[in-house]
């Protein structure tokens, strides 16, 4: 049960979410405290995928079925999207230690920054042997390296200061998806068809691969703690794990509702863990303290929330199915 309020407010509705505590403590939930909702429209049929909040109050999102990346003044309501190049189908963003938005851009097999100020795209293209690699996410390390992965079996790094890119055939071909960098800056990254998560050589470049608790599980995305603890999102058990990299061990929390599709996963600045139920159509809060989850779904069918980011106090996502991206403040 919910009760809700809405309000429109500069381009987005602004929505206090109250979720009733009937039953929910029965289902491993606990009632959500008040937290404010807010929806901004993008243009209709970008069907935004990945989001990237920016230092200057700005969130980036991929514009995937447009060849676009868009950027948001929550301020205002405002969008503007920037086209990429012929071809172009941009799926993760992120934003760079040079504050620029980077992109990982599979219609042209490239990563591509873009510029925050003059919005000039510049493309770093894979080489010729790894074409269409289905470039998915990627995440800056420690040094200043970022690094990618692509879902038809390849990950690798490109050094922004030189420009080189190299890659990297993965373990058991297709699958990576997820990748992230633990405070003291390992990068490890999550196959969802290879059912396991690695740790990448920086040196070597060799992937060394940590099965999950049981098989079949098909982690696909994963983002590390303050304690470089890894939280991955289980997508075809409908689970959330955290893998100890130091005692190699794994924990497993079914989501309360659903027994299969959690998609994205993101660690806040309170290390709160953050989900997204596609079957309940919802984001989840997750509380490691207290193993108990909170319920926060969209107030619009098919919402397909693929992916969430945020900065302190808040947390986003793209509603790929509405047209819309999500915050939540609290």
């Amino acid at each position: 049960m919910s009760a809700r309020r809405e309000t429109a407010r500069a381009g987005a509705e602004m929505i206090p979410i109250v979720v009733a505590a009937v039953s929910l403590l029965a289902l491993g939930l606990k009632p959500a405290v008040a937290a404010d909702v807010a929806y901004y429209d993008v243009p209709r049929g970008a069907h935004p995928h990945d989001v990237a909040p920016a230092p200057d109050g700005t969130v980036w999102y991929t514009a995937q079925a447009q060849g676009a990346l868009g950027v948001l003044d929550p301020k205002t309501g405002n969008v503007t999207q920037i086209t990429l190049g012929p071809d172009a189908a941009p799926h993760g963003v992120i934003i760079g230690p040079d504050r620029a938005a980077w992109v990982t851009e599979g219609g042209q097999n490239a990563i591509a920054r873009v510029d925050p100020a003059t919005k000039a795209v510049k493309l770093f293209p894979l080489p010729a042997n790894f074409a269409n690699a289905n470039l998915n996410t990627a995440t800056f390390d420690r040094k200043g390296i970022l690094w990618f992965t692509g879902q038809n079996g390849v990950y690798g790094r490109v050094d922004p200061a030189t420009g080189k890119v190299e890659a990297w055939k993965a373990p058991k071909g297709v699958g990576p998806y997820g990748i992230t960098t633990t405070p003291n800056g390992d990068v490890w990254y999550a196959s969802l068809a290879g059912d396991y998560i690695a740790k990448i050589d920086p040196v070597s470049g060799d992937a060394l691969m940590i099965r999950p608790p049981k098989p079949g599980v098909g982690p696909r995305r994963i983002w590390s703690d303050s304690k470089g603890l890894l939280w991955v999102s289980f997508w075809n058990t409908g689970e959330i794990a955290r893998f100890d990299p130091g005692a190699k061990t794994w924990n497993v929390w079914r989501l309360p509702r659903s027994k299969e599709g959690c998609y994205a996963v993101y660690v806040d600045d309170k290390d709160k863990v953050w989900v997204t139920d596609w079957p309940a159509n919802a984001i989840m809060r997750f509380d490691p303290a207290t193993e108990q989850f909170e319920s926060l779904p969209s107030n619009r069918r098919n919402a397909s929330v693929r992916q969430l980011s945020g900065r302190r106090g808040e947390v986003w996502g793209a509603e790929s199915g509405t047209d819309r991206l999500v915050v939540v403040r609290d």
